[in-house]
């Protein structure tokens, strides 16, 4: 009774709130299915790290299973994220954008809103490491996001990271807005008919090899991100490890995206959390989500006073990293235009371009961040 009296008596009011912040993850997850792998552990995770006196997280003498879990999972290395590209990639079929070489643009203009975001950021005060982690929540990619944070060393890996999250899960409510803003009902009706160039086996396993070498080239800090995407994609289209694909695509990325939603609720501490610092990030992280999507849609646009073949402004959207939710959220919107205007395939190619860029960007980041900061 006296141990109960001494548990409840340290219960401050940021504990409470915390736990009402992981029910609610947890209810979007189970009642929405709004990336329920990620919410709904986040959420009971949010809620074990804010009981008081609780053996989950370290005191002092003794370290909690998810301090460590996160010292070992992504305070070291990063693992836990990087080892989730490995079943990303392997999910990924490559040939969309193969066939249509283009929409590796449209996959680049889409993550131009990230360094806006981060002028933005650092206009509201946050140094150059914090606003760097919270513009690259445009990236729409949350291994990403926890990478570069925590590469960077910043303060708000939780609320980041939650945010990165809940803004992907609500990609099917942000984009729709932001295209119909950005294009006029003709722009919309755009037809795209879906001929694709066969893509050879040779090439499909060329891809992530070549792509592994220039990315590593251009911004080596991306490396890790991008190899272990393009790990995945060749252990799927090499032909001889399915069952290893097939384990890369389910078991390991289900187990990884378990993992590491609990870990993520080490940096969920009440008093730590609890700011008028993650109420800016939620701002900006929504912001960066629109500066992207806009920026898609916009440079498609573009590209359409150069080409022959016009291109579905709604595609520029889908060049965001949100795979594959994105590319269905265009297809959807095209065939509430047209019912006879499939965008999928489309769509699909310049999202997995942005899956790509994505990485790309956050390790240029780390790169151009790191030697301003340390000089």
């Amino acid at each position: 009774m006296d141990f109960l009296i001494e548990s409840i008596s340290n219960v401050a009011w940021q504990n409470v709130v915390m736990w009402v912040i992981g029910a609610v993850l947890i209810f979007l997850a189970i009642k929405f299915d709004m990336e329920p792998a990620l919410l709904l552990p986040i959420g009971f995770g949010a809620i074990l790290v804010n009981i008081p006196l609780s053996n989950v997280v370290s005191d002092g003498e003794t370290v909690g299973i998810i301090d460590w879990l996160f010292d070992v999972g992504i305070g070291v290395s990063e693992a836990m994220p990087i080892l989730l590209f490995i079943g990303i990639g392997a999910m990924i079929d490559f040939g969309p954008l193969l066939s249509n070489p283009k929409l590796f643009l449209l996959g680049g203009a889409a993550q131009f809103g990230i360094f806006l975001t981060l002028l933005l950021a650092t206009l509201f005060g946050f140094d150059l490491i914090d606003a760097a982690s919270i513009a690259i929540i445009g990236a729409a990619d949350g291994p990403t996001s926890i990478v570069v944070a925590q590469a960077l060393g910043s303060r708000y890996l939780g609320a980041i990271t939650i945010v990165a999250y809940s803004y992907m899960a609500l990609v099917p409510i942000i984009q729709p807005a932001v295209v119909k803003v950005m294009t006029t009902k003709k722009e919309r009706l755009i037809r795209m008919d879906y001929s694709p160039t066969q893509v050879s086996r040779t090439t499909k396993i060329l891809f992530p090899i070549v792509v592994t070498l220039v990315a590593g080239l251009i911004a080596p800090k991306s490396l890790a991100l991008v190899g272990f995407l393009m790990f995945g994609n060749l252990l799927r289209e090499c032909g001889v490890l399915r069952l290893l694909s097939e384990t890369a695509q389910n078991i390991l990325a289900n187990l990884i995206t378990l993992l590491l939603g609990i870990t993520i609720a080490s940096q969920m501490r009440g008093e730590d959390f609890l700011t008028v610092e993650t109420l800016l990030i939620l701002a900006l992280g929504l912001l960066a989500f629109v500066f992207d999507t806009a920026a898609g849609v916009g440079f498609a646009k573009v590209m359409n006073l150069f080409s022959k073949k016009k291109i579905n402004p709604m595609i520029g959207a889908a060049g965001i990293s949100a795979f594959p939710m994105s590319a269905r959220v265009i297809q959807k919107m095209g065939l509430k235009e047209d019912p006879s205007n499939h965008l999928l395939m489309h769509a699909i190619g310049a999202n997995v371009s942005g899956q790509i860029a994505s990485a790309i960007v956050g390790g240029l980041i780390i790169s151009l961040v790191l030697p301003l900061v340390a000089a």
